[in-house]
């Protein structure tokens, strides 16, 4: 889930002169925008300098295209790899569009991740894909708005939020307290199930959905007060297909106080606000209160290979992967796929490169993500968890614009909920 503006579609040939009938060539397929693309294009060409019998193609598509593309290109002509969101891969296995990682790459995995993050990448115990990034939500603020609003510290509850979104909203300058987003499923329902997690809830609780508990109620009421009071409007809220738009451009533009999203988004914040990135501060998710601790809620990103490829080609795209994610290929010794996230503010996932990059994690911005990592929450990766995204998208966003009340929110989406699992899993 990234805040980049990418072309329709990028093509980028890293096999350096013609391709010789010998080379096995092999097709990756991500949402990166042309500049990362560039880095991930330039790693591919080192590799195959080393490797002269495989050539790298990499394609690019908007991320609202990405898993359209993956499975409308199934067989003859699909991406060798692809980069996927965690939450896609038990229906990808299940359509049988993605291949076993081999033994070498089982074994590398169990011994460089840690087992959380290792597990995301799994189906039935099988691994299945190579983690890479892994984002985590927190509250980021504009300091300077708090400043000019009188407010010291970034709220730690429920309370202090809804009091300093009132003090932060300015509806004759077109201020608002809080940012909601809208039109992309995972920028509307990651940060309401941040918000859960820290009033002690959950969406999903051992396959089971958990949206009629008392804490669900709470945040759905919380959601209601912020746009009937006026402190998040929703039309300065929307996605477009590549993640950025509105939401984006009216945070760095000083016209909203507070939004919650991870932390993949720090190059999009630096590029747009330039020098007052300093103004930018991160902070745990306010604690609700039926909560104890403040939680957010993380997930990760994985490389994949398509069962769709040639055994050689198969061969080849592992080899690929466990270059690119592994130890020493990359700056000092972190590998060459950290040093591409960490160019965009990403946090690696592999334990040898979180270590790698130590002094760049300590950051202000990055830190404040960092600190939240120990009591994050995975996203319940659960067969038709897409389709219960999606539905609890479209809930919130009905809620946001007023077209239902945060009690039949609530009921709604607990009984599509358990429609849509039960049938997912049949």
């Amino acid at each position: 889930m990234k805040t980049w503006k990418v072309l329709p579609v990028l093509l980028l040939s890293c096999a350096a002169g013609a391709v010789s009938a010998q080379t096995t060539e092999v097709s990756y397929l991500t949402h990166w925008s042309p500049e990362t693309v560039a880095l991930l294009d330039a790693a591919a060409a080192r590799f195959s300098e080393q490797h002269p019998d495989i050539a790298i193609t990499v394609r690019a598509v908007p991320f609202g295209d990405l898993l359209t593309t993956i499975r409308s290109s199934a067989g003859q002509g699909a991406p060798t790899i692809s980069g996927i969101y965690d939450l896609w891969l038990p229906e990808l296995v299940r359509d049988g569009l993605v291949a076993p990682a081999p033994d070498s790459v089982v074994a590398d995995v169990a011994a460089g991740w840690p087992a959380g993050i290792a597990a995301a990448a799994q189906v039935g115990g099988t691994l299945y894909g190579i983690p890479n990034e892994v984002n985590v939500y927190a509250l980021n603020y504009n300091k300077a708005l708090f400043a000019a609003a009188g407010i010291d510290a970034p709220p730690a509850t429920w309370d202090e939020f809804t009091a300093a979104a009132a003090a932060l909203t300015d509806a004759s300058t077109g201020q608002q307290g809080f940012g909601l987003i809208n039109s992309w499923a995972a920028g509307v329902v990651h940060p309401f199930a941040s918000f859960l997690a820290s009033n002690g809830g959950a969406l999903i609780t051992d396959g089971v959905p958990m949206l009629d508990s008392v804490a669900a109620g709470e945040t759905f009421a919380l959601y209601e007060s912020l746009v009937t009071n006026g402190w998040a409007v929703p039309a300065m809220g929307t996605a477009d297909a590549n993640t950025t738009g509105p939401f984006l451009d009216n945070f760095v533009s000083g016209k909203t106080g507070m939004i919650v999203m991870a932390n993949w988004w720090e190059s999009a914040l630096r590029a747009g606000m330039g020098d007052g990135f300093d103004q930018i501060g991160t902070a745990p998710i306010p604690i609700g209160p039926s909560g104890e601790v403040a939680s957010s809620i993380s997930y990760t990103w994985q490389t994949v290979v398509s069962t769709s490829a040639t055994p050689e080609e198969q061969a080849a795209a592992w080899e690929f992967l466990a270059w690119l994610n592994g130890e020493g290929t990359g700056a000092s010794d972190a590998s060459a796929m950290s040093d591409i996230l960490m160019s965009m503010g990403i946090l690696p996932s592999r334990t040898s490169d979180v270590t790698a990059n130590q002094d760049v994690l300590g950051r202000d911005f990055l830190s404040g993500y960092v600190s939240v990592l120990e009591n994050a929450r995975a996203f319940p990766i659960v067969l038709g968890g897409q389709e219960f995204s999606e539905a609890l998208q479209q809930t919130i966003e009905s809620l946001e614009y007023g077209q239902i009340t945060a009690v039949e929110a609530q009921a709604s989406i607990q009984a599509d909920a358990v429609s849509i699992l039960e049938r997912a899993a049949n």
